[in-house]
């Protein structure tokens, strides 16, 4: 079992992380609202009236394109979110700051830069190396 180690940040970063994480969980659940509206407003037109569409093929492959960009959008700022919030959480239940694959401190600059981070630099470079020799 691995000792928890105390994160490199003092109350102050903390204090500053907090705030960049719930800025970032405010500005990413305004985004994702607005996907959702426009997705919602594709799908409707897409399935009812076809009158404001046109029926040339490229117009209709522009019209999927743009759907599907919006579910990829969509999808990658859900996920962003899904980190963000986990970050809170471990920061409010007093876990943050370390590393979740080897267990040592993530370097306080990497956790101002991108607070969502889960790995220190070191596994995440491992964890990349994994994914490209696939």
């Amino acid at each position: 079992m691995r000792t928890k180690r105390k994160t490199p940040m003092n109350k102050k970063d903390l204090e500053a992380v907090e705030r960049k994480l719930l800025d970032e969980r405010g500005r990413l659940i305004k985004e994702l609202g607005h996907l959702d509206a426009n997705i919602i407003q594709n799908v409707k037109e897409s399935s009812g009236d076809l009158s404001s569409y046109s029926f040339h093929m490229a117009d209709l492959g522009s019209d999927a394109f743009e759907r599907e960009m919006s579910f990829l959008r969509s999808s990658t700022e859900g996920e962003l979110l899904y980190d963000t919030i986990d970050a809170l959480r471990r920061l409010y239940r007093k876990e943050y700051g370390n590393c979740e694959s080897c267990g040592e401190p993530i370097g306080r600059e990497r956790l101002m830069a991108l607070p969502q981070a889960r790995l220190c630099i070191e596994c995440k470079g491992r964890e990349e190396k994994r994914r490209g020799a696939r």
